[in-house]
């Protein structure tokens, strides 16, 4: 059915109003409908003049709606609303059509009033960005409107305002809570060259930025994009409310032939007309997913289209990439093992004096560490690194050695039969011919990854890690995980390969990455979900793209796409009880052309309040 609200085309942020042509039309059409029943004018011989022009004046969105169903071919509620007021004025029943006309018409409105809301859920993204901006000309600073800012102007972001655009920090150091875009729960510390991101809070200082990206070029104005055109698509449920409501119609046209030709009662045929009502699906089944959609947004994952949301509520398979997906990708330093007589203090500043000049994942965890521990690390004298074994360096005369058993042993260390246990993510310390301990380095598990695969688990979902790390890595990761299955030591294709075999086995799978690596499989699977920290390359291929790290939202967002399945079929359902029941009742009488237009508006409108439950709440 129509949508009876006025609002911007373009997105703005004025909030949508009534359209005052359908109050007046809903006025007209009551008044013509009270005159009517009491009387308050003369006939023109039989025929109530002024009923027949309001039923014509005031219901004319109606009509047109069904002129543009015929010239289409399609079957609408509006035409068959349309075939009931017509058979309503050809028996001489006008008060009747009047009737028809004026619940269609506040159906509307109400229907109206309520896609807005769902449509007011996803523009308040577009609410956050600052509608004005200070920029920084020459000496002087000035206040412009957002969208009169360019490429390379400078901003001036102040404590506690909201970041308009995207760019290059160059002057000035503070937190900025980008929680928004990149999802991270802590505010990061943005300093001379950092980048900044359109929709963040500066929390602290006041930075200046040189622009780079603005309005729709922005990352957030890309989230604003994914999100709008997701609004836009079609779920394959969807197309099937549409031909279950065109269907319903055929077969209450169906019915109505029958009822004449076995009765020839004409009212009991008009009311079979009028009480089948699909509408509630039609409208209601968009409604639903559109305040999915919205719903999925705020909490930080965006669904690409209506499609990848019915798919999603489908899935049984989980498939988890391991590095950057379920860890963080980079190794971190995990435990220190200080030996008697040493402590973890000496073991890591000793450790990192060796690793100051290397470019090795473990010495960027280390330098990581003693970093965080704001440890003034100096210079060694000398440096040699021996790929895949460790590194050596003098620093005040002393010989360092940080690297395996056998590095160790070959430069005169030996560290005894207890070495022999730890694995190649653990690397010794000496310093001379003392060992100072053993420094353990491991591809961390995210927060809330093991929380989120129980959800996912618990909501009967199969789950399964893919990684390329060697078989005793991911056999770790995927025990920690409680994942029920694992794939280690696979290259990109294999991947892609164990997709399709899954899917080859009728599973509906949902593949979950970050990397360019992940990009095939992301693409092959049923629903591809990118984490938003991965590349671009992976973002690009995915159909779901949660904002951060989270594997939570994952999990809540196929609760929402499971909620808004469940509400559909709801519809669906009572959709074919009301309309049965109602056919038969009006068939043989028992319902009156009044009473069936009552039931067809109530159950639309009782439907597509239904589907309102997926709506975010509103702030």
């Amino acid at each position: 059915m129509g949508i009876s609200v006025t609002a911007s085309e373009q997105g703005g942020t004025e909030p949508p109003r009534l359209d005052w042509a359908d109050l007046g039309r809903i006025a007209l059409v009551s008044a013509a409908a009270i005159g009517a029943w009491f009387g308050l004018w003369p006939r023109l011989g039989s025929v109530d003049v002024i009923g027949v022009g309001a039923v014509v004046a005031g219901g004319y969105p109606i009509y047109r709606g069904a002129f543009e169903a015929l010239r289409e071919r399609r079957m609408t509620m509006e035409l068959s609303m349309t075939l009931a007021i017509g058979a309503a004025m050809v028996i001489g029943e006008v008060f009747t059509a009047l009737v028809i006309a004026m619940f269609v018409l506040i159906a509307e409105v109400l229907e109206g009033l309520t896609v807005t809301r769902g449509r007011r859920a996803i523009q308040h993204l577009v609410e956050l960005l600052p509608q004005t901006v200070l920029v920084k000309r020459g000496d002087a600073e000035e206040e412009i409107e957002a969208a009169s800012v360019a490429v390379g102007d400078l901003v001036i972001v102040k404590p506690g305002a909201l970041v308009p655009v995207d760019g290059e920090v160059l002057r000035g150091c503070s937190a900025v809570d980008q929680s928004s875009v990149t999802g991270e729960s802590m505010p990061v510390e943005k300093s001379l060259g950092a980048m900044v991101f359109a929709g963040t809070i500066n929390q602290s200082g006041m930075l200046e930025v040189r622009t780079n990206g603005v309005g729709r070029s922005t990352a957030f104005g890309k989230i604003i994009e994914a999100v709008e055109h997701a609004e836009r698509s079609r779920a394959p449920i969807q197309k099937t409310a549409d031909r279950l409501a065109g269907y319903l119609v055929y077969f209450a046209l169906g019915c109505a032939a029958f009822t004449f030709v076995i009765t020839r009662d004409a009212r009991s045929t008009i009311s079979v007309i009028i009480v089948a009502g699909a509408c509630g699906i039609a409208a209601g089944t968009p409604l639903a997913i559109l305040g999915a959609i919205g719903r999925a947004a705020r909490i930080g994952s965006i669904v690409k289209g209506g499609l990848f949301l019915e798919t999603l509520g489908r899935v049984d398979t989980l498939v988890l990439d391991k590095t950057g997906t379920v860890t963080f990708g980079e190794p971190r330093v995990v435990a220190l093992r200080p030996a008697p007589g040493s402590g973890e203090e000496e073991l890591l500043h000793t450790a990192a004096i060796a690793e100051k000049r290397s470019e090795h994942p473990v010495a960027r965890a280390i330098l990581g560490e003693a970093a965080k521990r704001e440890m003034a690390v100096p210079d060694p004298d000398q440096f040699e690194y021996t790929p895949g074994r460790g590194v050596a360096c003098e620093h005040e005369g002393r010989q360092i050695l940080v690297g395996t058993t056998a590095f160790l042993a070959q430069r005169g260390v030996i560290l005894g039969p207890a070495s022999a246990a730890t694995q190649g993510s653990e690397v010794w310390v000496a310093c001379g011919e003392r060992v100072l301990g053993l420094v353990q380095v491991e591809d961390v598990i995210r927060p809330n990854a093991v929380e989120a695969v129980r959800e996912l688990r618990s909501m009967g979902i199969w789950t399964l890690l893919l990684t390329g790390d060697a078989e005793a890595v991911g056999s770790d990761v995927a025990r920690h995980l409680e994942v029920e299955d694992v794939a280690s030591g696979l290259l990109p294709d294999q991947k892609l390969e164990r997709i399709k075999a899954l899917m080859r086995e009728c599973h509906t799978v949902a593949m979950v990455g970050d990397g360019i690596n992940d990009a095939p499989a992301l693409v092959e699977a049923s629903v591809g979900i990118a984490m938003g920290t991965g590349t671009a390359v992976a973002m690009e291929s995915a159909d779901i793209v949660l904002l951060g790290s989270d594997l939570l939202k994952l999990a809540e967002t196929v609760k929402i796409a499971r909620r808004c399945k469940r509400i559909i079929l709801e519809n669906f359902v009572g959709t074919l009880v009301v309309d049965g029941l109602g056919i038969g009742l009006a068939a043989f009488g028992l319902l009156d052309p009044l009473l069936a237009a009552f039931i067809h508006v109530s159950s639309e409108l009782a439907f597509i309040l239904n589907s309102t439950r997926m709506l975010p709440a509103t702030t």
